[in-house]
């Protein structure tokens, strides 16, 4: 479809910002709010380097975004945990090196947020020493602003080369007029799902999958329905360790690992998401998985523990800067 080409969509790509809300003028900023320089963080997993990209942050008011609490239960929560609203939210991309591939975990927000709110990725890969032809897949946990919107500038391609792969049934729904109708999910969804996917499906550059499929050497789709039709988990294994990327299982740190019941309202199943994210959690601290998120504190990587009161709290992992010899 040509939607990706019209001025309309041009415009609404470097405008919409949906998934920023704006921040209410009598609220604090949060402290410390500091440009950093661009780059990775880099773990190993088996033979695999897996480096957390940072792609930038962006205020959020959690206040008229979380559901099943109230303001007041939302701002205790972040006392605790030493944030006020509205919070600092990172955007994380993951790089994947595999032989023969170079593999992004999502695209970060590109232009839509607008200058000085996210879209700091190409400058990350940079960073690394790598262009954008050098990308070869896109692993896309779903089609959401900040996860998709990197794929695209001005409506054309930014990853020339790269196939993006894709849980079936959000291209199914997103493309899908009636569902736009009649879901009661917010159009402005559908318009960015477009016209960030429609450019590579013109090129056959998007592979879908659903249930779960290996979508790559030693990578591993799910289709895990709730945030959205067709949101995926990643799965990478090597050498007897794994790491698996979630996605936006999780948004708001101080308050959904206490409180996993807490939903978003960028869901576009609330019940769905809340009762996947429930699951995960609990497998993720008895199995001692090491997870990947892009919404959580850069780097985004760490591990899920059990808490008290059926809550969980998030380990990231121990920072390392030495060389082995």
């Amino acid at each position: 479809m040509s939607l990706s080409r019209t001025p309309l969509a041009a415009a609404l790509l470097a405008a919409v910002l949906f998934q920023v809300p704006a921040v209410p003028a009598q609220a604090d900023p949060p402290s410390q709010v500091m440009q950093q320089q661009a780059g990775g963080y880099r773990v190993r997993i088996g033979e695999v380097t897996v480096t957390a990209l940072t792609d930038g942050t962006v205020a959020q008011d959690l206040h008229p975004l979380l559901q099943g609490t109230t303001p007041q239960a939302v701002d205790d929560l972040l006392a605790r945990n030493f944030e006020r609203n509205p919070i600092e939210v990172s955007i994380n991309v993951f790089l994947v090196e595999l032989p023969g591939h170079r593999v992004l975990v999502d695209t970060g927000a590109g232009q839509v947020f607008g200058p000085g709110n996210g879209g700091r990725l190409l400058e990350s890969l940079a960073a690394q020493g790598l262009r954008p032809e050098d990308v070869t897949d896109v692993l896309l946990t779903h089609p959401h602003s900040d996860h998709a919107a990197g794929l695209v500038r001005d409506g054309e391609r930014v990853f020339p080369n790269a196939v993006v792969h894709v849980g079936k049934p959000d291209v199914d729904f997103f493309f899908d007029d009636e569902a736009r109708r009649e879901s009661g999910y917010d159009a402005q969804y559908f318009e960015i799902a477009r016209m960030t996917l429609a450019p590579y499906l013109e090129a056959d550059q998007v592979a879908t999958f659903s249930g779960t499929q290996q979508v790559l050497p030693g990578i591993t789709g799910t289709v895990h329905p709730g945030h959205t039709p067709g949101s995926a988990f990643y799965r990478l294994d090597s050498a007897g360790e794994s790491i698996t990327f979630v996605g936006d299982l999780i948004h708001a740190a101080a308050v959904q690992f206490p409180k996993p019941g807490v939903t978003i309202t960028y869901d576009q199943d609330p019940a769905g998401a809340k009762s996947v994210r429930q699951a995960q959690f609990a497998t993720f601290a008895r199995e001692r998985t090491l997870i990947a998120a892009p919404h959580l504190p850069f780097p985004g990587i760490g591990h899920v523990r059990a808490g008290v009161d059926g809550g969980y709290d998030w380990v990231p992992v121990t920072y390392t800067n030495r060389q082995e010899h």
